[in-house]
């Protein structure tokens, strides 16, 4: 078999690979973007979130060497 219709197959496979993967994202987006968690098999939970932030309303008591921490280490 001549060499350049094995390179040639082989490309063109990976052009329709490639093509097949870009449907799949592209689908998967619409059904993301559509917020149906059902369809995409997701689960959503409605458990509520504790903040850890530094402020004093009343959450867990510090002990009082790490009370005084930056509450943004390295700009994140």
């Amino acid at each position: 078999m001549n060499k350049n219709v094995i390179v040639a197959v082989v490309l063109g496979v990976l052009i329709l690979i490639a093509a097949l993967q870009a449907v799949q994202l592209f689908t998967l987006k619409g059904k993301l973007a559509g917020g149906s968690g059902s369809s995409t098999g997701v689960a959503t939970a409605n458990a509520p979130v504790q903040s850890s932030g530094g402020g004093s309303d009343g959450g867990a008591k510090l002990p009082p060497n790490i009370n005084n921490l930056p509450t943004m280490v390295g700009g994140c």
